[in-house]
């Protein structure tokens, strides 16, 4: 008997529940269906079903707000001329025309031809042509032959078949008097990222609807109308319509700045709350610093501690001091000093009974800093390892068990310390070099490791104030700003292969060493690509046959890589040919020459690294760029390096180049969940998201207030789980 008046119950739910959508409620698009269905779910735009609702998972749209935030990487103009009907923009031609001739060209090949002569207001004549792939049941044109009758407006968008743009494949084609035609043609068009069995059209389509629907029923405002107002920016509404379907370029980039501020300021806000909820833990442990291992380090070092390096000491020991558990970036140039700033930091944990533990992003480099320990630390009562990959099963079993027994303070590793069964008796301190090699998800998990342990990241790759703060804004930072005296800059200079080999030479023979670097192991497909394996032999036999000639390289064994260390190290071998294994971390007082073979094959920031392998001791040292036929973009990278040491000036120049995608590592940019809003291009934005976040967590630090709830309400949806945030409110 209640079977007839269910469906309106139905109906009222979904309006009822609607109501309360985020960006849009697509209560006009539901109602017809007369079945409770779970309305934010982007299989029920008209259009869509369960098919390609599965294909637009692929793309991590599972709602309509997930839709709506799915922005176009390109817009194509389309727009109609006042004179010309054909428009010819890179690969691709926009026509208007009306139908004259339209039929199929019947041939002997499997191939079906269909063409439409159209004619233009302006009297060009285009002839427009579609091919099919035979052996069909049906006749492949059979909508064409309906649809393109004499007269009718038609807009075709294809590729020119010849260079007079008289013919044109067709891609898509859209008809004037059909109103489906809208989001495709006579405007700025959006080109979206696509994944198999989806095409623009579609997406074009129902992103339209979605569109319609939102600015129907309204588009919540998440950011405050007074942060709106300083920045003369649009509304969410404005913005995500513009974004899509710009009806002029002006619009277009005030609906990208205001977009691009929005993932701003939520990537800023999250960093703050992050950094404010770390702030109400207590570690629930402390250090005294008690000098049984840290006065005899100190002596042992041989030289005193730089004014920069004492300053960010002091900080570090405060912050561990402190009850909250300490979060840290330290960065500073290449050879300014941050290993012996780390060790003293490691030793403090260790005089108090506590262990650290030290991550490297690859296994050279955790040698290296294993390396250096041995140095320091030799005779004085801490115990250390080192635990990598490569690590015999034998004794990576000891060393497991002597940290899960305490009997170890300090373990030197690489991603193997994330492995599972690695656990620890009192693990109070991460150190962790080169961060920016590592995610935020690697970092968080090798902390988790011990409840409210201390962490200290490290890297030599100096990022200007406002980008540290997008990418680390959760860390107090330290700079150390300064070498160590005596420290000489590196003369840097391009210069053929002949030159450069005589230099090496040279320094060879007054009982210098030197490093030549390849790009890659084995033989390439372009022949100016010089393998190691091959300019090994070329270099050990032909070039330098009176010195003895090294080589160290990614697929080298373990004890291989140690053992072509160690010979380099003591100065029994003088010229090491290397791939970029040896960029960071390697120590070697007596090399002076650092040669870089395809030099253009490099980043900057890799580059300004390998330089820093030399000039680590009071001899002049050189770096020489061998670089035969660099681009436009790579001959700025190395002109860059040859008129400036500083690593600051140098990492925002290669972050301008090429991005921070590469720059900070692909994963690192990758879990910003930054859509449109790129750090380096837009960092006029950046700073203005850096800037209005300190005002706003200083007048609402739980952004609990009104004008604040639906922005806290984004922000925890987009990073709560990711982060691990707490919503303070």
């Amino acid at each position: 008997m209640l079977q007839p008046y269910l469906k309106y119950v139905n109906v009222f739910i979904i309006i009822y529940f609607s109501r309360k959508l985020p960006w849009w409620s697509a209560e006009a698009q539901f109602v017809q269906f007369g079945v409770a269905t779970n309305p934010l779910s982007v299989q029920y735009i008209k259009g869509v079903g369960p098919r390609r609702a599965e294909l637009l998972g692929r793309l991590g749209i599972e709602t309509a707000d997930e839709l709506l935030r799915y922005y176009p990487r390109d817009w194509q103009d389309r727009r109609a001329g006042t004179l010309l009907s054909l428009f010819r923009q890179d690969s691709y031609s926009v026509f208007r025309g009306k139908v004259l001739t339209a039929g199929q060209i019947y041939t002997r090949s499997s191939v079906g031809i269909f063409k439409a002569m159209l004619s233009g207001a302006d009297g060009a004549r285009v002839n427009a042509v579609w091919f099919k792939h035979g052996g069909m049941r049906y006749d492949p044109f059979a909508a064409l032959k309906k649809e393109f009758t004499p007269g009718r407006d038609v807009w075709v968008i294809g590729r020119p078949s010849n260079t007079a743009g008289s013919e044109i494949q067709v891609d898509e084609c859209y008809f004037a008097d059909n109103p489906e035609s809208a989001p495709h043609v006579n405007r700025l068009t959006p080109i979206y990222p696509l994944t198999e069995g989806l095409s623009n059209p579609f997406l074009r389509s129902i992103m339209w609807k979605a569109l319609d629907a939102a600015q129907k029923t309204g588009t919540i405002e998440i950011i405050p109308s007074a942060l709106r107002a300083k920045r003369a920016l649009l509304s969410a509404g404005q913005a995500v319509k513009g974004i899509h379907f710009p009806d002029s370029a002006a619009e277009l980039e005030a609906a990208r700045q205001r977009i691009v501020y929005e993932e701003f300021l939520l990537l800023a806000a999250a960093w703050e709350m992050k950094k404010l909820g770390a702030k109400t833990e207590n570690k629930r442990f402390t250090y005294e610093i008690k000098r049984s291992l840290l006065t005899p380090f100190k002596e042992k070092l041989g030289f005193e501690f730089t004014p920069p390096q004492k300053r960010v000491i002091n900080d570090i020991f405060s912050d561990m001091r402190a009850p909250r558990p300490m979060t840290r970036l330290l960065q500073g140039d290449v050879g300014s000093g941050k290993t012996v700033v780390a060790l003293s930091a490691l030793l403090l944990a260790a005089e108090n009974g506590f262990q650290g533990a030290f991550m490297a992003p690859t296994e050279i480099l955790a040698a290296q800093h294993f390396y250096t320990m041995s140095r320091f630390l030799d005779g004085l009562k801490v115990r250390f390892e080192l635990l990598t990959s490569r690590v015999k099963a034998a004794a990576r079993r000891k060393t497991l068990e002597r940290l899960q027994n305490g009997e170890l303070d300090i373990v030197v590793g690489t991603h193997a310390l994330l492995e599972e069964d690695v656990r620890f008796k009192s693990l109070r301190l991460v150190v962790i070099d080169e961060q920016h090699r590592f995610g935020v998800k690697q970092r968080a998990q090798l902390r988790r490791k011990a409840e409210f342990a201390d962490l200290l990241i490290m890297t030599a790759t100096p990022i200007p104030r406002t980008l540290a703060l997008a990418l680390y804004g959760d860390l107090d930072v330290s700079t150390i700003d300064s070498l160590p005296p005596g420290r000489q800059p590196v003369e840097t200079a391009r210069s053929g292969e002949a030159e450069a080999f005589q230099l090496v030479r040279e320094e060879a023979r007054k009982g210098r060493q030197a490093y030549i670097v390849h790009p890659f192991i084995e033989e390439s497909e372009d022949e100016d690509i010089k393998s190691v394996s091959e300019q090994f032999e070329r270099l050990s036999k032909i070039v330098f046959p009176e010195f003895r000639v090294g080589v160290i390289h990614g697929k080298l064994g373990g004890r291989e890589k140690s053992a072509a260390m160690e010979k380099f190290v003591s100065g029994e071998t003088q010229i090491l040919v290397a791939t970029p294994v040896i960029e960071v971390g390697i120590d070697v007082k007596n090399a002076t020459v650092m040669v870089v073979q395809n030099a253009e094959r490099f980043g900057l920031a890799s580059l300004h690294q390998l330089r820093g392998r030399v000039g680590r001791g009071a001899e002049k040292s050189h770096c020489v760029l061998v670089s035969d036929s660099p681009g436009a973009t790579a001959g700025e990278r190395l002109a860059a390096l040859c008129a400036t040491n500083d690593g600051f000036v140098l990492g925002e120049k290669d972050m301008e180049l090429r991005g921070p995608g590469e720059f900070m590592g692909t994963r690192q940019h990758g879990e910003l969940d930054l859509r449109a809003g790129d750090l380096v291009a837009d960092k006029k934005v950046l700073a203005w998201a850096v800037e209005d976040r300190e005002r706003l967590f200083a007048a609402d630090p739980k952004l609990a207030a009104p004008q604040h709830r639906a922005f806290r309400g984004r922000l925890m949806e987009l990073y709560s789980k990711k982060w691990h945030l707490i919503d303070m409110a």
